[in-house]
């Protein structure tokens, strides 16, 4: 037994640092399950559908997420199993441990560009100085992530992450940072995207709820296995953090491009709701021209699916509003 690892034994703790990995691959495995329902419902919702950019997105998204699921079980494997009781072994880094933060960048930093992708296509008619910029900060982040990955191929053993963590705390800053950004960008795009109707402001309300929400979720767990890593240097809580990490990103962006499909019922009940409660001269030409082709506007921009846009370029959300009007309006006279 080396004189490092020597060093070493009388610190490992293994609840806090196999144990915690153990418990990070566990969550991981559950989160990772969410994603392939989202994807399910993702392709089952766009069965109709040609190829698209959006679907060659989750394609290989969900290849990278599989591919991190497996290198995440294998690390945990080949600690806990393969090299049961054998401690030199838990001393040193996994190549399967490595490569898998070099997915998790990959992962992350897709889909950041992809959130910026869709912030050019909120904002098209207006200024591009928000995707602009925010595809500047991007590429900077992008050269972080380089040092990051070359930092931690140098190292061999665990300890040697004490020397380079000053890496660690420049990616997962520079990640919340940008999930910050994005989620305050899409946000005034769609506050400055209202109308007036409460039918589309309602939308853009959920909408900007629900960024606000998943922004928050995946920037907090960044911050806390920023804090975990500062604090606790000598444990693998936060590596344990970081393994849900990937998968909070892959599931919050899934969720985005199925977004559209869960509010359109929504709005749809709200608009027929509205007209169907509505008393006095009933004037059908006046409300579903103006309330209905506005929502359609607002969909069109910013809540419409590319892919769908290519199938149903004509499609309305009117009609079933109007057929429902003049049905209540025949059956109560």
């Amino acid at each position: 037994m080396s004189s490092s690892t020597q060093d070493l034994v009388p610190q490992l703790q293994l609840g806090t640092t196999y144990g915690a990995l153990f418990i990070g691959v566990t969550v991981a495995a559950v989160l990772f399950g969410l994603s392939n329902i989202q994807t399910f419902f993702y392709f089952q919702s766009h069965k109709d559908t040609g190829i698209s950019f959006h679907k060659l997105a989750v394609i290989l998204l969900w290849i990278l997420d599989a591919l991190h699921m497996s290198l995440i079980v294998h690390c945990i494997y080949y600690y806990l199993v393969t090299n049961f009781g054998n401690i030199s072994a838990l001393t040193e880094i996994v190549w399967s441990f490595k490569l898998q933060i070099v997915v998790d960048v990959l992962i992350i930093h897709a889909i950041h560009l992809l959130y910026v992708y869709r912030i050019w296509i909120v904002g098209k008619g207006r200024s591009r100085a928000i995707p602009i910029t925010l595809g500047i900060i991007k590429i900077m982040g992008s050269g972080v992530a380089i040092i990051f990955i070359l930092a931690l191929y140098r190292c061999h053993v665990f300890a040697d992450l004490l020397r380079t963590e000053w890496t660690t705390y420049m990616a997962l800053g520079t990640i919340a940072f940008m999930d910050v950004v994005i989620a305050l960008s899409l946000c005034y795009l769609l506050a400055t995207a209202r109308t007036g109707f409460s039918s589309t402001d309602s939308l853009i309300t959920k909408l900007m709820v629900y960024i606000i929400n998943t922004g928050s979720l995946t920037s907090i767990c960044s911050i806390i296995t920023l804090i975990t890593c500062a604090v606790m240097p000598r444990n693998f809580i936060f590596l344990s953090v970081e393994f849900s990490l990937v998968k909070l990103y892959v599931n919050s962006f899934l969720a985005l491009l199925n977004a559209p499909h869960y509010l359109k019922p929504t709005a749809d009940t709200d608009n027929s709701y509205q007209f169907q409660n509505r008393h006095g001269v009933y004037h059908p030409e006046l409300h579903i021209r103006s309330q209905g082709e506005e929502l359609k506007a607002f969909r069109k921009d910013v809540l419409k699916h590319p892919d769908d846009e290519v199938v149903h370029p004509t499609r309305s959300v009117v009609r079933p509003i109007e057929v429902t009007v003049q049905m209540d309006s025949f059956s109560s006279v």
